[in-house]
């Protein structure tokens, strides 16, 4: 889970395969009022109770499967991209425990590929646009875990037990918090990638973290306590 202030992970668990997204997701817990952009995966009727009932805000993928009923048009949005915001109520066997809420049924088109997305909300007071571009900054936890595999080598374990695996993706993720600050505190313009490059090449050398990130190509001081009188050559 990413904040979306800095979009640094704030919550992380580790499973299975097997686990669904669903069930790691129930033992997330936020405090009321929160708004949770959440990928089709995370689509649960029962995940939707529990979060609403909490006074938590969720925006997600509507499943193409998904039976509702239309209780009433909404007044359109000023953005050409909203086609349609209507307020429904869930039905089915697997809705049961949410037929007491009343969703919100939004439909956009992306402006990139013309495809038309559609969101299950339960928020009934922001207006179209925004929820259309809070999903869209949904795609934030897809780019931190494409940053995160190369860069961090979790592509490659160094181990096949679970302990070696669990301990592996750990360090990775107690990692990125700390290579972003790195990145966001210094005055030259890092990209990731080649910050953690350079930081390999220099963990054995001797010098003032924070300066060298803002002039990372200067060489480094010679500092000896006591300078030798005599060098040799071999």
């Amino acid at each position: 889970m990413l904040g979306h202030d800095v979009y640094v992970h704030c919550f992380g668990l580790i499973t299975d395969g097997k686990v669904h997204d669903a069930r790691a997701a129930r033992q997330m817990g936020f405090v009321a009022g929160t708004i949770v952009g959440d990928d089709r995966s995370y689509n649960d009727y029962r995940l939707f109770a529990k979060r609403t009932n909490a006074q938590m805000f969720f925006v997600t993928r509507m499943k193409d499967n998904a039976q509702f009923e239309v209780l009433a048009e909404r007044a359109p949005s000023q953005s050409r991209r909203i086609l349609k915001d209507r307020t429904i109520r869930l039905t089915g066997m697997r809705a049961q425990k949410t037929r007491a809420h009343l969703l919100r049924h939004i439909e956009a088109r992306r402006e990139d590929t013309g495809e038309v997305l559609v969101f299950p909300i339960n928020h009934h007071g922001l207006d179209a646009s925004t929820i259309a571009a809070i999903y869209k900054d949904r795609w934030q936890i897809e780019l931190f875990f494409k940053a995160l595999k190369p860069n961090l080598k979790i592509r490659t374990c160094v181990g096949t037990s679970a302990n070696a695996v669990t301990t592996q993706t750990w360090t990775a993720l107690i990692a990125m918090p700390l290579l972003g600050y790195l990145q966001r505190s210094s005055r030259f313009d890092w990209s990731l990638a080649n910050l953690v490059a350079l930081l390999r090449m220099n963990l054995l050398t001797h010098r003032n973290l924070m300066a060298w990130l803002d002039e990372p190509f200067t060489t480094p001081p010679y500092q000896l306590d006591h300078p030798p009188s005599l060098l040799a050559f071999a």
